[in-house]
């Protein structure tokens, strides 16, 4: 996949959706949203080359193991470059609130949101300098959310299927059940995408089409009778996909800076927040098919029932150029596995392209299940 063909994608579900927006209002913030997120892209761009050389001189500097051997393995490359992207992408989310027009009380929780991302970007940059325990990974993402899970005064009751109604009635007030809910919601988005990783451009690229995906399903749902929450939603996930594409500018094959645990925290947390505001966790849920896969297929490594190694990347093979299985549990390796030895960038834009078929059978499988579940 061509930079350029990511650029497309990322850009055609907003004049899709976004030209056909009836309400002027909402039409002309999206339209402010867009400009903002456009030059939110070209500030990563230009700032990402700046923090690089402020990491390689703090040392925080990693080498590509999927090139052991060769020449460009032995490249410090330098590490924690999600936090441009990240620090550009709160800028320009608090600055776009001059052309917000919402309720104070829904703008406390869109910044709660803020501080939740925030906290979490702080938390991962801590991360990739300190290299924290396991144990202190799964913790913090709960910790960050906690402004939002403070803020949030939305409804905390949910739709039940069809099927499970003669028992629990149409509806099920779940009341602080709801919360703790969304508090683990917030550890898995931020944790799936660390340990979904390990080739060039996976985790920004995986981030950029679940991105994608909620950009349309909330485009979809300006339309309905709840544009708002949605509205909200699609004020964080476009400057999250303008700073995601021009990060993937540097992190795609070959990478020439690394994104580090700052951005995969950094996105885990913004997905996390844009589930919660706009009430489609269960959507996003499904988005996350392949982490959700990798996550049950690691199981036995993660939770010590089988040695896991520090780093449970690939093989790659210097005489052929090819990356090879190396038996560790991910579905990286499953992949090899599967369709054979193949370069780091065929295997990038092979997990690319489930990744976006998985959303894609999302979309399909919504509008098929909706009419027999609710």
């Amino acid at each position: 996949l061509s930079y350029g063909f990511l650029i497309a994608i990322s850009v055609v579900p907003l004049l899709m959706f976004g030209l056909n927006i009836e309400n002027p209002s909402i039409r002309k913030e999206v339209c402010y949203s867009a400009m903002i997120s456009f030059l939110a892209y070209f500030a990563t761009l230009q700032l990402v080359p700046v923090i690089k050389e402020y990491t390689s001189k703090a040392g925080l500097c990693g080498k590509d193991l999927n090139k052991k051997g060769t020449p460009a393995g032995d490249i410090p490359i330098p590490e924690s470059l999600g936090v441009a992207s990240a620090s550009v992408f709160l800028v320009c989310t608090i600055v776009f609130q001059v052309f917000m027009l919402i309720p104070e009380s829904a703008l406390d929780e869109y910044n709660a949101g803020l501080t939740s991302i925030c906290f979490m970007t702080l938390l991962g940059f801590a991360d990739d300098v300190l290299d924290l325990p396991w144990r202190y990974k799964i913790i913090l993402p709960a910790i960050a959310a906690l402004p939002l899970l403070v803020a949030y005064s939305g409804s905390t009751t949910i739709l039940v299927p069809v099927p499970l109604q003669a028992l629990l009635g149409k509806t099920l007030a779940l009341g602080v059940l709801y919360k703790i809910y969304m508090g683990l919601l917030t550890v898995f988005f931020s944790q799936c995408i660390n340990i979904y990783a390990g080739i060039n451009g996976l985790e920004a690229g995986q981030s950029l089409v679940i991105a994608c995906a909620v950009l349309v399903d909330n485009m979809m749902h300006l339309h309905g009778d709840f544009p708002t929450q949605h509205l909200y939603s699609i004020f964080l996930i476009l400057p999250f996909i303008a700073v995601t594409l021009a990060l993937l500018y540097y992190n795609s094959f070959p990478s020439a800076v690394f994104v580090g645990d700052t951005y995969c925290y950094f996105a885990g947390m913004t997905f996390a927040v844009v589930a919660i505001l706009a009430h489609c966790s269960e959507m996003i849920m499904f988005f996350f098919l392949p982490q959700i896969l990798n996550f049950l297929y690691s199981t036995p490594q993660l939770f010590g029932l089988v040695k896991c190694p520090r780093h449970r990347v690939p093989v790659f093979n210097k005489a052929s150029g090819k990356l090879e299985s190396s038996k560790n549990l991910t579905l990286l390796n499953l992949t090899l596995e599967v369709c054979g030895p193949m370069s780091e960038h065929a295997l990038c834009v092979t997990l690319l392209v489930l990744q976006a078929a998985c959303c894609l059978l999302t979309f399909v499988g919504r509008h098929y299940l909706m009419l027999y579940l609710y």
